[in-house]
């Protein structure tokens, strides 16, 4: 790892892609400046596959241009797709936004790990953040990133899953929803977590689908949602009462005891339904529309707070609101994360928020991840946001310490909000965060 300045480049190597010699150097001069010491070109992407396969070229990242003779920057892609190369890539163009942003959602969907977008001509402030993102990438810090190490999950079968949920090997860690207003922590959202003894953490897509696929995800979640209640009970218990959100799967709606079981569990640990908020992911619900709704409307009648998960990824989003009591709209991070630097995906939140608002529905922003697209949700009315920025999922042995360290800056996010937004009354602070 090099040095630039204060800053270490994480960067050893890269493949400049670009079939214009100007815009190559320049780039190389750029990537120099930062301090990657070794640094590879291709005018085209037939010699960029070359270098990478018969030459067994195997750099750090590429950057690779869009408009190029012959084999174009979108036909590069889908080869290191198809031959597997799993590089990690930054597509970089001079043409319009849109088409760049169609090409970076084209490489993730391929499961191509993707650090982002640079506009051309490159210059250095953006490049460097580009390259320093590389480093939270390596270090398994990057949310984009569709790749993991290792996967444990490779050979984990139905009996590894049912033996981890019975030992309690399965556990929940918590992630930070705070208010968008004033930075105060109001609720944390309950995630199942895996760490398998002997091979390390197993993705929680992968185990919930296998839970969904095997018929164990009925103990899955109620393992997941005893562990949350038991722990909101002890919060509450120390004066921190926060909101807790719990994700449950569509084909628990039609179990006939699904409804008691939630309400026992509450019961039994002494809380009350409106602290709970059940969040249901929007594109399953028309799967098993007849029996979500008795479900979903006794779970209102009992005081639950709904929430539509993931929304704006489904195809029948204003039907679902219009047919569901919901109480809260969970705005999908792939329409909050870059939503200040991308017109088209501003004006989908906007209307967004502005549809929760005239239907009187808490809204709660995913993908939280920079400073800007704070400030566009706090302009846009969002009540409440979650994501890296704030804080990234912790067990909860952690969240007292982080709510700790965190309590100047959210203290001084309240300030600013109030100094920027006057309002008559502004919502009191957590006990546990005086």
């Amino acid at each position: 790892m090099t040095q630039h300045g204060n800053i270490a480049c994480p960067v050893g190597s890269l493949l400049i892609v670009d079939d214009s010699a100007a815009q190559r150097t320049h780039a190389t001069d750029l990537c120099r400046q930062f301090g990657v010491p070794l640094i590879y070109e291709a005018a085209t992407g037939s010699e960029a596959l070359e270098l990478l396969g018969l030459l067994a070229l195997s750099p750090d990242l590429l950057i690779v241009d869009l408009e190029m003779p012959g084999m174009d920057g979108v036909e590069l892609i889908q080869q290191l797709h198809q031959r597997q190369i799993h590089i990690p890539l930054v597509v970089a163009s001079g043409r319009e936004l849109a088409l760049i942003h169609s090409v970076e959602l084209m490489a993730r969907n391929l499961g191509l790990p993707v650090l982002g977008w640079l506009q051309k001509p490159l210059t250095l402030p953006p490049l460097q953040a580009m390259l320093q993102r590389f480093g939270e990438l390596a270090d398994g810090q990057c949310p984009d990133s569709p790749t993991d190490p290792a996967d444990p999950a490779a050979s984990i079968c139905r009996e590894d899953l049912a033996s981890a949920i019975a030992s309690g090997e399965l556990g929940v860690h918590y992630q930070p929803k705070v208010d968008m207003r004033t930075g105060i922590v109001r609720g944390v959202e309950a995630l199942a977590r895996w760490h398998r003894h002997g091979t390390g953490f197993v993705r929680p897509d992968l185990f919930v689908a296998l839970a969904e696929e095997e018929d164990l995800i009925h103990e899955l979640t109620l393992s997941v949602m005893g562990q949350a209640l038991a722990q909101a009970a002890e919060w509450n218990a120390r004066g921190l009462k926060l909101s807790m959100a719990i994700n449950l799967s569509q084909r628990l709606l039609d179990r006939p005891s699904l409804v008691d079981e939630v309400t026992a569990l509450v019961q039994q640990r002494g809380l009350k339904p409106d602290q709970v908020v059940l969040e249901i992911t929007e594109s399953t619900l028309a799967d098993r529309l007849g029996a979500a709704l008795g479900a979903l409307a006794r779970l209102r009648l009992k005081g639950f707070g709904l929430s539509i998960d993931d929304y704006g990824t489904g195809f029948s989003s204003m039907q679902q609101l219009a047919r569901i009591p919901f109480t809260e709209l969970k705005i999908d991070r792939s329409f909050v994360h870059g939503a200040h630097q991308r017109s088209n995906l501003r004006v989908i939140l906007q209307s967004a928020l502005e549809l929760a608002r005239q239907l009187g529905l808490v809204t709660v922003a995913e993908g939280v991840e920079t400073l800007e697209d704070w400030r566009l949700l706090q302009q846009g009315g969002c009540n409440m946001g979650q994501g890296y920025l704030i804080a990234k999922p912790m067990p909860a042995s952690e969240m007292l310490q982080w709510i700790k360290r965190h309590q100047p800056r959210l203290r001084e996010l309240r300030h600013e909000s109030a100094a920027a937004n006057p309002s008559p009354e502004l919502p009191p602070e957590n006990p546990a965060l005086q």
